[in-house]
């Protein structure tokens, strides 16, 4: 094949953006209105009647498109008794003057808590870190009048954990899930050349009635995570937000999926204009593809959305490995018959990921997974870090020679996964669906479907990223007797995942079990273990592997947790509970259980890089922080860090490589 190129068209369910409703309901389904729309072969994502975009934005601009960055000064206050709905705080001229200065991103727990990142509890449960219920954030902006044509779009990369968004005084919309970009349909709500308002209420649910305490968890049943977990619920505008201004016929999404041998492109285009739009879309794979770019014809319908399909050979591209991870640039330019343009530029990296029976191989070459899992927070910015905290977090489990990440258990800010395919380092993305029980896992499935929603958008956002190996489901939920509940909820979000993503990725999850019923429906089975811990002996974990390689013989082992606890700077006999000759002795008691079984084991994710903050009522003395990390809090290495980082990977059978 070399360009060939098929198109195919079709409507959205409803208009591309209705009429803002005059306010936040609580409703049967999930807010944003999660939905896959199958055009012309493609299945592609919509959330608030449109196609959910690329959140490139943040850093990287198109040339057709205007931008306005909303990180920076905001106001804000905390609304106690919420009366701010009653009082229309979100109003275009309510007076805002008495409310105190914030910036975003950021966390509110950071805004007044004494000694955050201290291992020190004579001060929990006192500050903004545990002030919870709502916010409200407030700012204003001039928007040019070149808008007046233009499509418009208010985007936020994370709000914890419920936003509802007004402009000018108009309800765009409600998000749920802390941790998932979402994207709101504005332009009804704009008039260009003039100024605009933004409000933006905030919920977070209090964990307990007493902090002190910690007792009797406050849930809900349609939230996600429903209770208490054991990471901190760093609550506000924690990622960064901006106005995204587009060509009425705009490309919304390029889908890219590419195995070394062929380039396979998939075009979404919305037509927001009133009228009919015809034209050419050009899809060009990139410099030293050895595939020329390829022009296709189009023709769609006011308010419709199409996909234009590219299939091609590409003899020169150069495969992404890990060892050595070349990233490849593919840009769509649609130009209709009126002269009108824009483009959409995607990073991608050609490479073959398969499971090949009891082995996950990159290119043919089998993978052996030196893994971490690892939590997005700092004590100066929770879980608002910038992208050098980021990097400097990242370079860490790079230095320990990691080869795999687990981002446990929640999609992170968009940087980790450009880190990630440029440096090489493999990743299992995660959502936010932590220890739910079975009427949870019932709701989610056969009516809320914010689980769901969690999992496509995972899928949908970090598609195009060669680093993501494998999606996650879940984290340590409960099993129903029988498992069905359990199945079923697994079953649907497999099945969405599946739907959206090209390349088909496999799935797995973080059992708490190797037992686990589902099992059979994974494409890689992950289970968390604490042998020698919480239960039975290190010893154990062998025997445990076996047993499940024996039910499952054709399916990849990942040990998706393990590790123990030491408080920095205690030592003492590796015997000895807390010590940190302890925890590492105990990290290598199962590294060696892992390593000596290759052959169907696919490797083994440590809990956890570095020690983490939690409100799920317990460690309160250490000021809530979990000593677990290889990592103390504030980045000093531990001895557990170098028995990592010296552990030998296995020898793995012949033309088959992994990297250290």
């Amino acid at each position: 094949m070399t360009g060939l190129a098929i198109g195919a068209l079709a409507f959205l369910g409803g208009p591309a953006e209705g009429t803002p409703s005059a306010g936040p309901v609580s409703g049967a389904n999930e807010p944003a209105g999660t939905e896959i729309l199958s055009i012309g072969g493609t299945n592609v994502v919509s959330q608030y009647g449109r196609v959910v975009p690329s959140f490139d934005g943040w850093s990287h601009t198109q040339p057709t498109r205007d931008y306005q960055k909303l990180d920076g000064k905001w106001r804000f206050t905390f609304d106690p008794g919420n009366r701010g709905l009653d009082e229309q705080w979100f109003a275009t001229k309510y007076n805002d003057k008495s409310w105190a200065s914030t910036r975003i991103p950021a966390a509110w727990d950071l805004e007044d808590t004494p000694d955050f990142g201290s291992l020190d509890g004579a001060n929990f449960g006192q500050g903004t870190a545990f002030t919870d219920g709502y916010a409200w954030y407030r700012s204003e902006l001039n928007i040019p009048k070149s808008w007046n044509d233009k499509d418009i779009r208010l985007n936020f990369l994370a709000v914890n954990y419920r936003a509802d968004v007004w402009v000018n005084g108009a309800f765009l919309g409600t998000h749920e899930g802390g941790n998932t970009p979402f994207s709101l349909p504005a332009k009804n709500a704009i008039a260009p050349g003039e100024r605009a308002s933004i409000a933006v209420r905030v919920y977070r649910a209090p964990s307990y009635p007493d902090y002190a305490t910690g007792a009797n968890p406050i849930t809900d049943n349609k939230a996600i995570p429903y209770k208490p977990v054991d990471y901190w619920p760093y609550a506000g505008i924690t990622r960064s937000a901006w106005i995204e201004a587009t060509p009425e016929v705009v490309i919304s999404k390029l889908l890219v999926k590419a195995d070394g041998r062929t380039f396979d492109g998939r075009v979404v285009i919305e037509n927001t204009s009133s009228g009919r739009s015809s034209g050419h879309v050009t899809v060009d794979p990139g410099k030293k593809t050895g595939m020329k770019p390829v022009t296709v014809g189009y023709s769609i319908a006011a308010g419709a959305t199409g996909v234009v399909s590219v299939i091609g050979d590409t003899p020169g591209v150069q495969r992404w490995f890990p060892e050595s991870p070349t990233i490849q640039e593919a840009t769509a330019r649609v130009e209709t018959d009126r002269g009108e343009r824009d483009e959409l530029t995607t990073r991608y990296g050609a490479r073959e990921l398969s499971v090949h029976g009891s082995k996950i191989t990159i290119n043919g070459r089998q993978q052996f997974l030196k893994g971490l899992n690892w939590h997005e927070e700092n004590a100066t910015r929770g879980r608002a870090m910038t992208t050098a905290d980021l990097k400097r977090e990242l370079d860490s489990a790079k230095e320990a020679h990691a080869n795999f990440l687990r981002n446990s258990v929640y999609n992170r800010h968009p940087y980790v996964y450009e880190w990630a395919d440029e440096n090489g380092m493999l990743l299992m993305d995660d959502v936010d669906n932590m220890w739910l029980n079975t009427p949870q896992e019932r709701l989610q499935t056969e009516q809320y479907g914010l689980s769901r929603a969690l999992a496509v958008m995972m899928a949908w956002n970090q598609h195009n990223s060669p680093s993501v190996i494998l999606w996650g489901l879940q984290n340590e939920s409960e099993i129903d007797p029988g498992g069905a509940a359990y199945k079923a909820w697994i079953k649907d979000m497999k099945d969405a995942v599946k739907a959206v993503d090209i390349s088909q990725r496999p799935v797995t999850w973080a059992s708490s079990t190797t037992a686990d019923p589902a099992f059979d429906i994974a494409d890689v089975i992950g289970f968390n273990e604490y042998f020698g811990y919480f239960y039975g002996a290190s010893s154990d974990l062998g025997r445990a592997i076996d047993g499940v390689h024996a039910k499952y013989p054709d399916k990849p082992i990942l040990i998706t947790e393990n590790g123990t606890w030491s408080l920095p700077g205690n030592h003492g006999p590796a015997d000895t509970q807390g010590t940190e000759e302890w925890q590492a002795a105990y990290f290598q008691a199962h590294w060696d259980e892992v390593a000596a079984r290759p052959e169907y084991v696919a490797g083994y994710t440590h809990w956890v890089l570095k020690d983490y903050k939690e409100r799920a009522g317990y460690n309160q003395a250490y000021n809530g922080v979990s000593v677990m990390g290889m990592l103390a809090f504030d980045g000093t290495k531990k001895l557990v860090y170098a028995a990592f980082q010296d552990a030998a990977l296995p020898v793995l059978s012949k033309n088959q490589a992994a990297r250290r």
